[in-house]
């Protein structure tokens, strides 16, 4: 069993990862500016108010726990991605102040930066709206950052071109840098099997200081 932060708790990734993690027997901390977003009960389950772009806010969440998972991102529209990147700063910053005792990060990253079979990358696709365009970006550039930190453990898990609501299957492929296309030529991933595999990566650690990416 682990003690995970959970930042981002009520949104569509989040409340997913915060209902396959209570159900594999783990203990929930659910990190939320409004506690009155989440009306679950659950003996496992903590509710917070917390400020992801507030390093005090994060170290005191935080202290305790095993891990902090972020699923603050970009995806409910435009504007959104401008806290990406500074999440990312902020909750490094906030787990550096906690030392060798620091819980480690797990961060829900972007597709955008991943490559295409054609060796181009998701982003270089045509037609993508610009709001969409500038999520992808601030994905990339809080990955950039991240792999210029070494004395924090993260991880970023980087979804499918297409994430979406749907159904739990527990079955999912991985790759590192390379989207995951299936045989009909389509990249996807539902959040429930998403979250499946960013439980799996909490309770088995493969890529610790690295990004990778899944899809069905």
């Amino acid at each position: 069993m682990s003690k995970i932060a959970l930042f981002g708790a009520s949104g569509t990734i989040g409340s997913r990862v915060r209902r396959e993690a209570l159900d594999r027997g783990h203990q929930v901390t659910a990190v939320v500016r409004d506690p009155r977003k989440i009306t679950e009960e659950h003996p496992a389950l903590t509710v917070v108010t917390g400020e992801v772009l507030d390093a005090a806010s994060v170290a005191a969440v935080a202290e305790g726990h095993d891990v902090v998972v972020s699923a603050v991102g970009g995806g409910d529209g435009p504007g959104h991605q401008a806290t990406i990147k500074p999440a990312a700063e902020v909750l490094v910053e906030g787990l550096r102040s906690l030392g060798t005792d620091a819980p480690r990060l797990i961060a829900v990253g972007g597709a955008g930066s991943l490559r295409t079979p054609d060796g181009a990358q998701v982003w270089d696709a045509d037609g993508l709206p610009e709001f969409v365009l500038q999520i992808m970006h601030a994905h990339g550039d809080a990955l950039d950052f991240y792999r210029t930190v070494g004395d924090v453990r993260w991880t970023c898990l980087s979804p499918a071109a297409q994430i979406e609501p749907g159904e739990r299957t527990g079955r999912y492929r991985t790759a590192v840098d390379d989207l995951i296309v299936g045989a009909d030529g389509q990249s996807r991933i539902s959040a429930e099997d998403y979250a499946v595999a960013l439980v799996d990566e909490i309770e088995d650690p493969r890529h610790v200081g690295e990004r990778f990416t899944v899809g069905d």
